[in-house]
């Protein structure tokens, strides 16, 4: 069944969002055969902000589900829906800042034609979820950019490493290789506790909206 069957037609077009299946079946090789690389986690973590005034706007979507730590054994499959997602949203939401959009500079929502970084990686998680991915595997992260500035990501994490959804690339890249600075993401446990993914409590505030539109 097609990722489109399978999301009752909501992805609609997104097979034609992505390139060849030769290649994505080629990025999935040099996935499975990297060294395995998984971030790792120091203690806990401040939520950003934005995060905690969306669950308190839609709590149900915050809701600790009493999941354990989850490792997704990556296969093809999966691989290809997670690619095929990530190219899709990318395609789908224009890059626009929460000042424009809603005058406020951080504002977390789901996005319906545009958004920032943080509403990319919130449509991404929900089309996985209903594609039949465990919540406890898609972890909303926060990092630092080239520029450091702040950027917000989706993590998914798999058996054969961490990887990054990003509204900046459809490739779809493991953790240390995106030449980002790691900050903290959401515990596996529970959505609404965040763990430190850096030995030393960030300067950065955690706001991610600011220049992270794109």
């Amino acid at each position: 069944m097609t990722i489109l069957a399978r999301l009752g037609g909501v992805a609609l077009g997104l097979v034609c969002m992505i390139g060849t299946a030769q290649a994505v079946e080629a990025d999935f090789a040099r996935a499975v055969t990297a060294t395995e690389q998984f971030a790792t986690v120091y203690g806990k973590a401040l939520p950003p902000i934005g995060y905690v005034e969306m669950c308190a706007r839609e709590p149900k979507e915050c809701q600790a589900l009493g999941a354990r730590k989850t490792r997704l054994a990556l296969t093809p499959e999966r691989w290809n829906l997670v690619y095929q997602v990530n190219a899709f949203v990318n395609g789908k939401i224009a890059p626009v800042s929460d000042d424009e959009l809603y005058g406020k500079p951080e504002y977390w929502t789901f996005p319906t034609d545009a958004g920032d970084c943080e509403d990319y990686l919130l449509l991404k998680k929900r089309y996985l979820e209903g594609l039949g991915f465990p919540s406890a595997a898609l972890l909303i992260t926060v990092v630092l950019d080239e520029k450091m500035q702040g950027h917000a990501v989706l993590t998914v994490t798999t058996d054969k490493g961490d990887f990054v959804l990003d509204n900046r690339r459809n490739d779809v890249m493991r953790w240390n290789d995106t030449g980002y600075t790691f900050l903290k993401r959401q515990s596996a446990e529970d959505p609404r506790q965040w763990v430190s993914l850096t030995k030393k409590a960030p300067a950065h505030n955690g706001t991610v909206s600011a220049g992270s539109a794109k």
